[in-house]
């Protein structure tokens, strides 16, 4: 039998999506291996730092079903005491890929702090795009992402 792209992008998609588990009501983005949000970065660093931090291995909380690390004993506490003040919008979702009703992994390393919240995006071109109309990407996440976010 010969295989056409249609048919190994329609194989691996579907091998990807019986990987992939059930989502959370407000789901947050992980690795694959470790179960980490933000990839090991330290949420509270962006706020605390001005930048990206990875957080330590022996300094973890679990919540929303993902791993959390961070830099300090301090940072873990800031983050358990309120972590919606912390945690990115949209799971770490990329917040321009929001906006456009669609997923994509938000990177740590693209990262922005608006009105007091933390907003990833998925590269350096795409950021670009979002700081053009921050507001307005915004508002239309804020609308997308109830609806991305429900029970598949």
């Amino acid at each position: 039998m010969k295989w056409t792209r249609m048919m190994v992008a329609g194989l691996v998609l579907g091998m990807m999506a019986a990987l992939t588990p059930a989502r959370a009501a407000d789901p947050v983005r992980t690795t694959f291996f470790g179960n980490l949000a933000l990839e090991g970065y330290d949420t509270v660093a962006y706020f605390t730092d001005g930048k990206p931090v990875k957080g330590e291995k022996d300094i973890t909380l679990e919540y929303k079903g993902a791993t959390w690390r961070f830099a300090s004993r301090e940072h873990l506490e800031a983050f358990r005491q309120d972590p919606d003040a912390y945690a990115p919008r949209y799971g770490g979702y990329c917040a321009w890929a929001v906006a456009q009703n669609k997923e994509a992994p938000g990177d740590p390393r693209y990262w922005k702090i608006v009105d007091g919240k933390l907003y990833l995006n998925y590269n350096r071109d795409v950021q670009e795009t979002w700081e053009k109309n921050i507001p307005g990407f915004i508002e239309d996440a804020d609308r997308n992402w109830p609806g991305l976010v429900k029970d598949e």
